[in-house]
């Protein structure tokens, strides 16, 4: 499995305004990948696009706080979290046959960051933990391009900036970059996809119906203050995936100098402005771990071991935890399509985003 890369992770740490209560959750391998979406599509199977789900063994179309929380394992290494991250998969799509094949990545890191002005770390009073049934996501499937300019630092602009890529180039003398949207070249480190999530809340809505309005964004994205509409401040959670693009250049399906970007969301996005991720809460004592975990060792890494609210489990222990998918359908392997009904749309406008049943001939 392709590993991410330490660079990757210190440059993220070395951002980080204190050492007060964060760390990061590492999922280092899938749950499961399949389609369903318990926040946009509650109880519906099979949904949009495949996700890759990372977390609690209880996600299923209609999972709650209850049943997470009563999960029998988790696909991550913390033993107490069993929330549910979930995120686009992201194909190759063949330059020479038109088929798509599953990128491979290297799990997924979840940075738990006290940010913004009401963390202790910034003289505030502290950070609350999500409540249970709190659900929020970042970004859409229907993007396809930049919708706001970088300089709009209303929560619409934020929010068009919260999904970015690190092209991670170590090698050879290149110079690694940060886009919105696809890169232009090969990542021979990997690509590196993010996502911020919003860190504000309204105090009391665990959900709502475009499942954002309950939530924003801070007001410098990565820190500064809540808006007075959502003025509790939660810990903010950066989602951090890399993925093998490479690959597919030392294995003789990419020419870079030949053949522009092949890759694809599942949402059949070949810009990659619909990058976009969920969370599902299922913390059982994410507040006493708010407030007790201090990393003042110097190494600035967010260290869950050293958290003794926490117990870990091994990456060989959490790679067990799988459940099978609920949606029959060959979703991995050489396919002639996308699952689901996601044909090509290059944008720039908002893709349309079809269901099974309306799917265009």
């Amino acid at each position: 499995m392709f590993s991410k890369t330490n660079l990757a992770i210190a440059a993220i740490a070395a951002s980080a305004p204190g050492a007060y209560a964060w760390w990061r959750v590492s999922c280092p391998s899938p749950l499961v990948s399949e389609r369903v979406d318990p926040i946009i599509s509650p109880g519906v199977a099979p949904s949009q696009h495949v996700h890759t789900v990372h977390g609690a063994s209880n996600f299923a179309p209609n999972s709650t706080y209850d049943s997470l929380v009563a999960s029998k394992c988790t696909s991550c290494l913390v033993n107490q979290d069993h929330s549910n991250y979930w995120f686009p998969k992201l194909y190759f799509h063949s330059p020479t046959d038109g088929t798509f094949t599953e990128v491979p990545n290297g799990g997924l890191l979840i940075y738990y960051q006290d940010r913004g002005d009401l963390a202790p770390v910034n003289g505030g009073p502290g950070l609350k933990a999500f409540p249970p049934g709190f659900k929020m996501l970042s970004g859409s499937p229907a993007r396809r391009s930049m919708n706001a300019p970088t300089t709009d630092n209303t929560q619409w602009g934020l929010g068009q900036r919260a999904q970015f890529f690190s092209c991670l180039r170590y090698t050879n003398g290149q110079t690694g970059y940060d886009t919105f949207g696809f890169p232009n070249t090969n990542c021979e480190s990997g690509l590196n996809s993010r996502i911020h999530m919003p860190a504000c809340w309204d105090g009391v809505n665990l959900d709502s119906a475009d499942h954002v309005s309950h939530t924003a964004f801070l007001s410098e994205l990565d820190n500064g203050s809540c808006p007075p509409t959502h003025p509790v401040g939660l810990m903010k959670l950066l989602y951090e995936v890399t993925w093998d693009i490479n690959s597919f250049v030392t294995s003789g399906q990419w020419n870079p100098a030949t053949a522009t970007f092949p890759f694809v969301l599942a949402t059949g996005d070949p810009t990659g402005y619909s990058w976009h991720g969920d969370f599902q809460m299922g913390w059982s004592n994410f507040q006493q771990a708010i407030d007790t975990c201090n990393y003042s060792d110097g190494t600035g890494q967010g260290i869950t071991e050293d958290c003794s609210v926490f117990t870990e489990q091994t990456a060989a222990q959490a790679e067990t935890c799988t459940i099978a998918p609920i949606v029959k359908e060959t979703i991995t392997g050489k396919l002639a399509k996308l699952p689901g009904c996601n044909p090509i749309q290059n944008g720039p406008a908002n893709a349309t985003l079809y269901s099974d049943s309306n799917c265009p001939a």
